[in-house]
């Protein structure tokens, strides 16, 4: 295939925003259609005028919409422009502190705001905020500001971000030796037969929805993630649970919770914003769906987090309510479970 518009000559002019190598198992896919799988917010429609405009590039190629993606491919989406994130801006944007001084900070983020910048969200970030509230912030191993670990958008809670490089080095080392405290609180469909357990299981991006995450049962695949849980309350169709993580892999409670049978309530992107669990009756129906509008997000957040400072050694520990949305779903459920055949 001849390059198109002469973009191989001018490749350095160009920066990558996205590169996805075609797994070896990939059937042939039209690149528009590939593309879908793996960029979250993106339309089909703005990818095929990406490719019209010369800017979806397949093994150092620029490619149509209908370029059929095959096994081993490297696809890239360039633009003449450096990708968002890293044209951070401060933002005057208010931050829940819970703890700060000259070497870290601990932050409360509220459900519905994103970490850091990507596609669909280059502002409004907590790292927006934090930039606005400090000049100056490491950059961690992504080169994101400050960031010693994440939680998703619609996850509430707890977050450490370090202020000096030191700190960023120490607190990273912790996280990866598995030496930090992170507890989640987590209401999930179904009884959980257990009263505690843990859930190991190697986790990768699903192959067939690369916007979701999977567990798989060979360790050569993925990367290893462990959670312990404990049974906090039940209410017949729907459990609260404490997940303690040893590891901390992207949408790892999320994953193992659906693995064992019992999805977040009300994550959309795992199936949990439909009723799993319960009755076929009308009345229920509607509960449910009112326990939706109250919580409109996955019920998940980030409630307790300990590490050892990264200056004095001092051990910490912080703790955070659960927000409202979660509190007023768990009050409805557990109404429900002690008078449901009156509603």
């Amino acid at each position: 295939m001849a390059p198109q518009n002469g973009l191989d000559a001018k490749a350095d002019k160009f920066f990558e925003h996205h590169k996805f190598v075609a797994a070896k198992g990939q059937d042939p896919l039209r690149v528009d259609k590939f593309l879908m799988n793996f960029i979250e917010y993106a339309t089909r429609s703005k990818i095929q005028q990406a490719a019209k405009s010369g800017n979806i590039w397949v093994n150092g190629i620029a490619v149509k919409q209908n370029y059929k993606v095959k096994a081993g491919d490297e696809v890239k989406v360039m633009f003449e422009h450096p990708p968002h994130e890293f044209l951070l801006v401060p933002e005057a944007i208010p931050l829940n502190i819970v703890y700060e001084d000259d070497t870290l900070l601990v932050v409360n983020k509220p459900a519905g705001m994103v970490v850091h910048p990507g596609h669909g969200n280059y502002s409004g970030t907590l790292i927006n905020a934090l930039l606005h509230h400090i000049k100056d912030l490491p950059l961690n191993s992504n080169e994101r500001p400050g960031l010693v670990h994440r939680i998703d958008k619609d996850t509430s809670g707890l977050l450490v971000v370090a202020k000096t490089e030191e700190a960023m080095t120490h607190l990273a080392k912790q996280f990866f030796d598995k030496t930090s405290e992170r507890e989640y609180i987590a209401l999930v469909w179904g009884n959980v037969e257990s009263e505690s357990g843990t859930i190991e299981g190697h986790i990768a991006r699903n192959p067939k929805n690369r916007l979701q995450m999977q567990v798989f049962p060979d360790a050569d695949e993925g990367k290893e993630a462990i959670t312990h849980y404990e049974v906090l309350e039940r209410f017949g169709y729907v459990t609260l649970v404490s997940c303690r993580l040893e590891t901390g892999r992207t949408h790892q409670i999320r994953v193992h919770m659906k693995h064992i049978g019992h999805t977040l309530f009300n994550d959309e992107r795992y199936g949990g914003d439909k009723i799993l669990k319960g009755t076929t009756f009308t009345k229920y129906k509607q509960f449910v769906e009112n326990a939706f509008k109250v919580l409109p997000r996955q019920a998940l957040h980030a409630k307790t987090l300990g590490f050892e400072h990264p200056v004095t050694g001092e051990k910490m520990k912080f703790d955070s309510e659960l927000p409202e949305d979660m509190v007023n779903c768990i009050a409805k459920w557990r109404d429900y479970s002690k008078h449901g055949k009156e509603l």
